[in-house]
């Protein structure tokens, strides 16, 4: 951090900190908490000061949420609101649209889920086949959403929708914000691998959406989604907050609403391979006697050297947003070392396990990181998505041809589906 933002965030700590000493209560409801977080901005200081920020420095982020943690107080709510919405609303959605949404996201009344892939398009999401026509007011849509997390008990889906059929397939694309408690939705949970269900596939039958509700303009639907890829792409795992179990009504609310949450995401760890459980499973093996062989001995070694260069690139990362960069490209690379890191990670917990890393009752975390790492390759873009946008974006290589970019989508031969 550089001499001036030292002192910009010496200010910021000490305003925050006298704000926030003359306004927490931890015996306030939840709800009223969170409006005054959001009505003062200190609940998201690097958003705009006319949409419930103080625009402050990306940088800034931090420093308050230390001095928040510092009190004990609550932060705003967490979730795919805060970390996906919020940033795509505030770079294309109307004021009108910013105005009933983004409120509601920082003080957790609305719950959002993505509706983005479908089941017959794999990781051509430009190829998907939920259409929306317009009826007077409103857009009418149908077809199928699969992976959504959180859908169970979503308010609104970032939705995903074909407009314009007579378009090629980038161009035809709308990006709504889509009221999910409604007749016509139907949401069904997926049974994973893992045991665990944390996915759903969404059907979408005259479901109903306002115009209003569009984000961006009709038909620009791609551009403002690459915006919401991107933040996906740079998100990592979002800490749990702790809170002191006695300290009052607004932090009991809060804990448990945390609890619901992070129980959907209870496997990730698992998924992310559990590298910070290798060194110590190799030391214990060690000590206990039992000889490792040298070819584990490099795996573990290589897991490690991933672990901290991964950390050193996410630090980076960090310090590229505290400047006010946008996410980049850099978050493509991010998640292709993470899925690299995930796979070797199981590898060396296979190799010091050996067949008992199959039975979960001789050694469950490592069974269950064995079925849990693959999706570590497929969420949020497939590696191989992830490769093409380093290959064309960072080493500037040419695109792959493509046969169906500029023709008419109804023209593109595509596999049999519910249109």
């Amino acid at each position: 951090m550089t001499t001036e933002h030292s002192v910009i965030a010496d200010e910021v700590r000490a305003e925050a900190r006298a704000w926030i000493a003359a306004h927490w209560d931890p015996d306030l409801p939840l709800r009223t908490w969170r409006e005054a977080l959001a009505d003062s901005g200190w609940g998201c200081p690097s958003w705009p000061a006319d949409w419930y920020g103080r625009g402050l420095p990306p940088a800034m982020d931090p420093v308050v949420a230390d001095e928040l943690a510092r009190a004990g107080a609550v932060a705003v709510a967490v979730g795919a609101g805060i970390a996906l919405v919020a940033p795509t609303l505030l770079a294309h959605a109307s004021d009108d649209l910013k105005s009933r949404l983004l409120r509601r996201i920082v003080t957790g009344e609305d719950t959002w889920c993505q509706l983005f892939s479908e089941p017959g398009s794999g990781s051509d999401l430009a190829g998907l086949r939920t259409r929306a026509e317009r009826d007077g007011d409103e857009w009418v849509v149908n077809g199928q959403k699969v992976w959504s997390t959180s859908a169970h008990h979503a308010d609104y889906g970032m939705l995903l929708a074909r407009t314009d059929w007579d378009a090629p397939k980038h161009q035809g694309i709308t990006y709504f914000a889509f009221p999910m408690r409604q007749p016509g939705v139907e949401v069904r949970a997926l049974r994973q691998m893992n045991g665990h269900a944390s996915f759903n596939e969404v059907f979408l039958t005259d479901a109903r959406v306002p115009a209003a509700n569009v984000v961006g303009d009709a038909g620009d639907g791609w551009r403002v989604a690459l915006t919401t890829l991107m933040y996906e792409r740079r998100a990592g795992a979002v800490s749990r907050p702790r809170y002191d179990p006695a300290a009052g009504r607004a932090v009991d609310e809060a804990a448990a609403e945390a609890e619901e949450y992070f129980a959907t995401y209870s496997w990730y760890p698992q998924r992310a391979g559990r590298a910070d459980l290798v060194a110590d499973r190799a030391r214990a093996a060690s000590a206990a006697g039992a000889p490792v062989d040298p070819l584990v001995r490099q795996a573990v070694a290589a897991v490690v050297a991933s672990q901290r260069v991964n950390h050193w690139t996410a630090r980076r990362a960090s310090a590229a947003r505290a400047m006010g960069r946008p996410p980049g490209p850099e978050g493509s690379l991010a998640k292709l070392a993470l899925s690299r890191l995930a796979k070797a990670s199981a590898a060396a917990h296979a190799s010091m396990s050996g067949a008992a890393a199959m039975v979960t009752t001789t050694d469950p975390v490592v069974a269950e990181v064995l079925v849990s790492v693959p999706a570590q390759s497929i969420a949020g873009g497939t590696d191989e998505i992830q490769r093409n946008v380093v290959g064309e974006r960072v080493l500037g290589l040419p695109k792959d041809p493509q046969v169906d970019a500029s023709v008419p989508f109804r023209e593109v031969k595509r596999n049999a589906g519910r249109e």
